[in-house]
């Protein structure tokens, strides 16, 4: 029986504005509220409290759940978050923080993290230019950005020392302004002492106000599969496995909605919202066609061991598009650890 990774948007808020955020933006959202289901918004009150999150936590260890990433918004600025950590650790599962990078130049945060043995830390980090960086990622204080996004990374890599955990990465979305410059933010993890690097194609409705400006379309097919290419000829840093790169490309110039034989999500993989709603996937096609039919469950007052029970075998999807691909990573993402590392 496969283990079950769950893609877990604990939090909404956010100490960063990023333009293309699939949490929209708060200035959207302050003149309409998102209300179709699936669509986040970092203005949310249904963030579920701490006590509804542990006792769905203790629910985990008779279950086949083997891997969370927590990601948010932001997790690392919500105080209670190294708790829920050290109950999942605590349960046999193993964590991925997803972050921004910038909390973690605070030392107690950083040594909360080796302390509860985090799996991996995956920072978010779109390019080696500080200034294109927080041009697309600006902090709402004005202040921080590219250079506090550094700090952390390089406070937390030495901070582990030799220790092989927790894993370091960098995710970084390409957008047609990215291609050229793929291979150099990998080169800069790879300076940092980063184990890892994900470059993830960039995936917004064709309603957003950045499409036609930053979405990878057929025509940045050809550009885009020689700066992977490129990557993988001489990786600098552990990459996705091989096949990514075409996966890329295939999302960058398959229609809409198309087949994607063999999905796992609703199987190996599973989406939490921050009021702890779940779904088979965190594909905006796929979350909508659910809500339209069955809808959906909650973690709220429910078991991990009913939620993610035994099923079928991985199932043909015909609602694959460009932001399924991104979930590819994380279904591989035992690669970024060391083999004989413990759950």
């Amino acid at each position: 029986m496969t283990g079950v990774s769950l893609l877990w948007a604990l939090r909404s808020p956010c100490n960063l504005g990023c333009r293309y955020c699939y949490f929209g933006t708060i200035e959207e959202h302050r003149e309409a509220m998102p209300a179709q289901p699936g669509t986040l918004s970092h203005l949310a009150r249904t963030d579920l409290g701490l006590a509804t999150i542990a006792a769905f936590v203790q629910t985990l260890p008779a279950s086949r759940v083997e891997r969370i990433f927590l990601a948010g918004g932001e997790p690392l600025i919500w105080p209670p978050i190294m708790d829920v950590v050290a109950g999942i650790k605590a349960a046999g599962v193993q964590v991925v923080l997803c972050t921004n990078g910038i909390p973690l130049n605070r030392p107690e945060i950083v040594e909360s993290i080796l302390a509860t043995g985090v799996d991996a830390v995956s920072v978010s980090l779109d390019s080696a230019d500080p200034g294109y960086n927080d041009r697309w990622r600006p902090a709402r204080n004005g202040v921080h950005g590219h250079r506090d996004v550094v700090a952390g990374i390089q406070a937390l890599i030495t901070a582990r020392a030799a220790d092989r955990l927790p894993r370091v990465g960098i995710y970084s979305v390409v957008t047609r302004q990215t291609i050229d410059t793929v291979t150099e933010t990998a080169a800069l993890a790879a300076r940092l002492g980063c184990d890892y690097f994900v470059p993830q194609p960039i995936a917004l409705e064709p309603e957003h106000a950045l499409h036609q400006q930053l979405s990878l379309t057929s025509s940045d097919a050809e550009a885009l599969a020689a700066a992977l290419a490129q990557l993988y000829d001489a990786p600098p840093v552990q990459l996705p496995a091989p096949t990514y790169a075409d996966q890329v490309i295939d999302a960058v110039t398959a229609e809409t909605p198309s087949l994607v034989h063999g999905c796992f999500g609703g199987t190996d993989l599973f989406f939490i919202e921050p009021d702890g709603s779940v779904w088979d996937c965190p594909s905006t096609l796929k979350i909508r066609a659910t809500a339209a039919g069955e809808g959906h469950r909650s973690i709220r007052g429910a078991s991990a061991t009913t939620l993610f029970g035994p099923g079928g075998a991985c199932a043909d999807c015909h609602l694959f598009s460009a932001d399924c691909v991104n979930m590819w990573p994380l279904m591989g993402f035992a690669r970024f650890l060391p083999t004989g590392v413990p759950s």
